[in-house]
């Protein structure tokens, strides 16, 4: 499957996130995504799922340099499916946990936030939703997913000023449940799925669906509007500046 590496292991599904170095995802990534979410609901034979990334990244959110060159057809295209993948993932009937084995900032911390467990490596990395400090408004239903784990508050306030934080500062908040070695990141990852795939399966998942209620009702609503403000915001001048600067300095880094 382009730009994943899947598995099965006991019973477990690993997704590896695996587009070049930093797992910037454009449509094809996310539609890659989709398409292995939809298996491992599907076979009765996977019973948790663990999404990980690369040493050092584990997304770097939207591939900014692909979108940046996207058309307005191509853009509206793109967050439609993007928003399809939150919905599966968030929806996903089975444990989930991501295994976050680097930076995690922006659409990388929303795909470990859809996730019932979040492993973080420790280190030099930073996690979190910086979308406002780049010029991309937030969607309403990013922010109920990021409160639903932060609360309304601390969500409002790290939204609005594009907070990114260490895997300790993440930890004491309760963006990310754990921090380890990278080393032992994907044994802590396995020894979480295992523990919450032991329980009785039919009151695991309808519990899940119980507690996700109010935040899948915000990922089924219509989502033209949603998308028809990032878009407008998205073709902005003063946004198109501000992503020519990252790109331009993205471009130099490589």
């Amino acid at each position: 499957m382009n730009f994943l590496q899947t598995r099965v292991e006991e019973h477990v599904y690993h997704i590896l996130l695996d587009k070049g170095k930093s797992n910037a995802m454009d449509i094809d990534v996310v539609n890659a995504l989709i398409e292995a979410l939809d298996y491992a609901a599907q076979d009765p034979a996977i019973e948790g799922l663990i999404l990980s990334g690369n040493e050092g990244f584990f997304s770097a959110g939207l591939d900014l340099i692909r979108l940046y060159e996207y058309d307005d057809d191509q853009m509206v295209q793109f967050w439609k499916r993007f928003m399809t993948l939150l919905q599966k993932l968030i929806a996903f009937p089975k444990p989930t946990v991501s295994a976050i084995t680097g930076h995690s900032p922006a659409g990388g911390c929303v795909l470990a936030l859809c996730c019932d467990y979040r492993v973080m490596a420790e280190g030099e990395y930073i996690i979190g939703l910086n979308e406002v400090a780049i010029g991309i408004v937030v969607p309403q239903c990013i922010f109920q997913l990021y409160a639903f784990w932060l609360g309304n508050g601390p969500a409002y306030r790290s939204l609005l000023q594009g907070r990114l934080f260490t895997p300790s500062e993440a930890l004491s908040i309760g963006l990310v449940d754990e921090v380890v070695s990278l080393g032992r990141i994907q044994t802590a990852a396995l020894r979480k799925i295992k523990n919450m795939m032991q329980f009785e399966k039919n009151a695991w998942q309808n519990s899940k669906q119980n507690f996700r209620k109010d935040l899948l009702a915000y990922l089924a609503q219509d989502h033209d509007e949603a998308i028809r403000q990032v878009l407008e915001q998205w073709w902005r001048p003063s946004t198109r500046s501000i992503l020519k600067t990252i790109i331009e300095n993205l471009t130099q880094r490589t």
